[in-house]
């Protein structure tokens, strides 16, 4: 693999660490975006195919020059966290996430105990700015960081995989419980000769859990809304944006311009977070008028399909299937875990479409990382990025 010893700068380290926290540092990606041309020619042209097809699709939407003008800075926003991937050579030096990580965990039962008490808790744990479903799946990136963390020290990892875990089940989505089973079982299956069960543990500690809350009936709501089988009305948003897809099959209806078509979210007016909310915390008019902007279908691809129509998922199927082909072939546990756990939460949510507090912005890092470890050339030992001098 090209990224094995190879250790990005401290303040690298410090700043990925922080993004948890102050999620716009991330835009520091832009300044790797010139690394694009370090990968190999297939990668190459496999991500030329993906921004093509977003800005091509622009040009068939109702609004087209708005549409070109935001697909434009999805793109470019996309192609900044592939090629930060690329700078950081290898998913093990995303570690440093962990730490910002766990911020928001404590952050998250320090705001719900302090403002609502235990009853926020049976409300599902929340944080001021991570949505309670977002929650639930830093809790599982943080489980996998943790346990392919090879050589770490037991007395840290273990705690903080309870305090993961806890938040996992305390946020009670499912979605995330989806991306854990599927990426956990995925990453074991593919490296069956390493003997990876161990990696299980987390996803095992849980089941035990959600047995034991079960079978003895305690009245732990988030943990009972984990066994429920309900959509939560998700059949009727896969609905509508399918309508609105067809209002607009080629091109669909702009990036970042669905929300209204979403009339059962859309209705339901601004909200901040679900946490907030039970705080009386709410919308502030100068946001209302965008509050559209992050409404979601529920489902990656018909969230794509609405916006960007047939050609612009053509080209997120081309590059996300190219991906996990990538990580297949290489074996990386890590980067396994990521890819398809979260290609498997995509059915009940987005979690590709940026921005987002980090997770999505961490998905396309990855998808950099298989890229660049696809090559048979070598990169510079040396990779420029602000700050450097020659």
């Amino acid at each position: 693999m090209k990224g094995i010893g190879f250790t990005p700068p401290r303040w690298v380290s410090w700043l990925i660490a922080l993004v948890p926290v102050f999620p716009p540092l991330y835009l520091a990606a832009f300044a790797s975006l010139g690394l694009l041309r370090t990968l190999p020619l297939i990668a190459r042209y496999v991500l030329f195919f993906f921004a093509s097809t977003q800005l091509m699709a622009a040009l068939f939407t109702p609004l087209p020059l708005i549409s070109l003008g935001l697909a434009t800075a999805r793109t470019l926003f996309i192609l900044a966290m592939i090629s930060a991937g690329v700078y950081l050579r290898d998913s093990s030096n995303l570690r440093p996430l962990l730490w910002g990580q766990l911020v928001i965990f404590v952050t998250a039962w320090g705001y719900t105990l302090s403002t609502q008490g235990v009853a926020g808790i049976q409300a599902r744990l929340g944080h001021p700015y991570y949505y309670i479903v977002s929650l639930g799946l830093v809790a599982v990136i943080s489980l996998w960081l943790i346990v392919f963390w090879r050589g770490a020290s037991l007395w840290w990892r273990v705690p903080t995989a309870i305090l993961a875990i806890v938040t996992f089940l305390a946020a009670g989505s499912r979605g995330p419980l989806l991306a854990l089973i599927v990426g956990s079982l995925t990453a074991v299956a593919v490296n069956v000769r390493q003997r990876l069960s161990w990696l299980l543990a987390p996803l095992a500690v849980s089941a035990i859990l959600l047995a034991a809350s079960n079978s003895l009936n305690v009245p732990i709501k988030p943990i009972q809304r984990l066994l429920n089988d309900q959509t939560t009305g998700r059949t009727h948003i896969w609905r509508e944006a399918v309508q609105g897809w067809q209002s607009s099959p080629i091109g669909g209806v702009g990036p970042y311009q669905g929300g209204p078509y979403l009339t059962f979210l859309f209705k339901e007016g601004c909200q901040l977070t679900p946490t907030l909310s039970r705080n009386a915390i709410t919308c502030p008019d100068s946001l209302s008028r965008f509050s559209s902007l992050w409404l979601i279908a529920h489902n990656a691809w018909l969230h794509w399909l609405l916006e960007s129509g047939v050609l612009g998922l053509s080209g997120l199927l081309i590059v996300m299937g190219y991906a996990l082909v990538l990580a297949f072939r290489q074996s990386q546990p890590l980067n396994i875990a990521l890819l398809f756990g979260f290609t498997a939460m995509n059915v009940v949510d987005v979690v590709v479409a940026v921005p987002s507090p980090h997770f999505s912005e961490l998905w396309w890092v990855v998808v950099g990382v298989t890229m660049l470890n696809a090559s048979t050339n070598s990169i510079p030992a040396k990779i420029p990025i602000v700050g450097d001098s020659e």
